[in-house]
């Protein structure tokens, strides 16, 4: 197939209508990658479809059985897919073998899958079977549908995204204490979207004992509910916390070995796992590295400035989500972040500001360390 000027402006086309299809499993995939899929037939759309659940058809098979719902069929036509086609059977068969099946002539890829059982295997099956495959188109925005997802196939661990809330000048609870509530009933809506879309939401057992959250997503209609995510050393958290009544599941990381309180909880529900300590606190890259072996693609933490400094200063934030009230709270005010390390501006941590918009009242600021490459 010709890659001129003219063709790439087609792919590019039909891509981001695979991309918009893909969006529409934005809450509902996970662990999955979201996928969408398009197939043409000279100029016309013949099938549309995306993976919309776990377990359910992947993007490619779906706009398959779309072309047959239309009286179709793909022998011969082009196939674009947000990502790789799958070369292996998890939940459900190999993609490559359905579009071969169908006997498709070209398969235009967005983003190769770094998921290391397929990471160019199904592309390499595609052109083996004689089907033509062209990769990388539109591969930037093609992988920024699945960030979580890359981060754990690449490294390991999930997407950490710090969540904050703070005043004008930089405030996150008042001179007594109180901080409910910095921000208005828009910002903590666009709060509880952020906790559909991850694997988990993360607190420290400061913020879990001083705000008892329920930690869960509380918008109309229904969404999918995160794990919720203690991290207690030395395991004081009650068994009578209210995330019990509230979460999908709670994980509890503590370096503590005491069997009454492990008891305790594990009877209210919990699932309590050892970790090991650093810098006298539960290891947070072990943490991190276990919530990657249980699928977690984005991991939200919504806690205190301890923990958020914590995990800065180790450099594991991958993405804050600063909402700015228009308030002041003066000098007796709680900080943002504790990072004791920072003893000049030579020894500031750059960001690099993604986003700034309006959140009904408050603004909100996307950022990332400014070393990180954006997808």
């Amino acid at each position: 197939m010709s890659t001129t000027p003219v063709r790439q402006a087609v792919h590019a086309y039909f891509m981001q209508r695979a991309i918009e299809l893909a969006r529409r499993g934005w809450y509902t995939t996970r662990p999955n990658p979201r996928v969408g899929c398009v197939i043409v037939r000279g100029e016309t759309v013949i099938g549309e479809g995306w993976h919309e659940r776990a377990g359910e058809d992947h993007a490619e098979k779906a706009a398959l059985a779309d072309v047959e719902r239309r009286g179709d069929n793909a022998r011969g036509a082009t196939v674009y897919v947000t990502l790789e086609p799958c070369s292996h059977t998890g939940r459900t068969a190999p993609c490559v073998d359905a579009l071969i099946g169908a006997g498709a002539a070209q398969v235009i890829v967005g983003a190769t899958d770094p998921n290391p059982k397929v990471n160019g295997q199904g592309i390499a099956r595609l052109r083996d079977a004689g089907i033509e495959v062209i990769a990388d188109v539109v591969a930037d925005r093609c992988r920024a549908l699945n960030p979580g997802f890359e981060k754990r196939m690449r490294e390991g661990r999930p997407r950490v995204r710090v969540k904050l809330a703070m005043s004008l000048d930089g405030r996150t609870a008042a001179a007594d204490g109180s901080s409910q509530w910095i921000t208005g009933d828009v910002a903590r809506d666009d709060v509880h979207r952020l906790r559909a879309e991850s694997g988990a939401v993360m607190v420290g057992r400061g913020t879990q004992q001083a705000d008892d959250p329920g930690l869960n997503v509380r918008l109309k209609g229904e969404w999918p509910q995160p794990l919720a995510v203690v991290l207690d050393t030395h395991l004081a958290m009650s068994a009578s916390a209210r995330l019990f009544e509230t979460a999908a599941g709670v994980l509890v990381y503590t370096a503590s070995g005491d069997r009454a309180r492990i008891d305790a909880l594990e009877q209210a529900g919990a699932q309590v796992v050892s970790i090991d300590t650093h810098d006298d606190r539960v290891d947070l890259d072990a943490v991190l590295a276990n919530l990657g072996q249980r699928e977690i693609n984005d991991v939200l933490v919504e806690s205190g400035p301890q923990l958020a400094g914590a995990l800065a200063e180790a450099g594991l934030v991958d993405e804050y989500v600063i909402y700015m009230a228009p308030k002041l709270l003066g000098d007796g005010g709680r900080g943002l972040l504790h990072m004791p390390r920072i003893g000049s501006i030579a020894d500031a941590r750059q960001l690099a500001i993604d986003t700034v918009e309006p959140v009904g009242a408050d603004w909100r600021i996307t950022a990332r360390p400014a070393a990180m490459q954006k997808d």
